[in-house]
């Protein structure tokens, strides 16, 4: 068993990336954090695209709350969770947090990381790295910046591989401990 979180930019490949660390299971749970949106026409298409393009034998989850992610990471199926910056949006959506203080998600991300340590087969999250730009101009900026940030080193501690992934290349990163004497 082993528990993957991959870091990258928007269109960096981490998804890519992410799927080929589940490529030769015979069988795959997609998780999908990324709520349909009728109004928004181009995000659906984004989501439909996404789907066709998984192989054909993998299931594809799509969560319609945050806590509904801490449901799903039950179980033994190999599963793949993309990603983590669209969950938090939904959490901080479903619990009003937007204009609350710095932490309000924090019992949210609590739940996340238990659901993530129990979890009992091969599992890979996908999460933005979004603390290499520049600072957010809004406060709902800042703020997702700061508990994605947060979040994203939480699961750090948790996973037993990381890998920052830039311009298409993959990047494993390693704790002090994890270094040669």
């Amino acid at each position: 068993m082993t528990r993957t979180l991959v870091l990258g930019g928007a269109r960096s490949g981490k998804s890519g990336h992410a799927e080929s660390l589940l490529a030769d299971h015979p069988e795959v749970r997609y998780v999908a954090t990324g709520r349909r949106n009728s109004a928004d026409a181009d995000w659906d298409a984004r989501i439909d695209t996404h789907r066709r393009t998984r192989p054909k034998h993998w299931s594809t989850v799509e969560v319609t709350s945050y806590a509904e992610l801490f449901e799903v990471l039950r179980g033994d199926v190999p599963t793949l969770v993309d990603d983590l910056g669209t969950w938090l949006t939904g959490a901080l959506d479903d619990l009003g947090a937007w204009d609350a203080p710095r932490g309000t998600v924090a019992p949210a991300v609590d739940d996340l990381l238990a659901a993530v340590h129990r979890f009992d087969a091969p599992l890979v999250l996908v999460s933005p790295e979004v603390g290499l730009g520049v600072i957010p101009e809004s406060r709902a900026g800042r703020l997702f910046r700061d508990e994605i940030g947060a979040a994203n080193a939480r699961l750090a501690r948790v996973c037993e591989a990381v890998t920052l992934v830039v311009a298409g290349l993959s990047v494993p990163l390693t704790r002090p401990t994890d270094r040669p004497s």
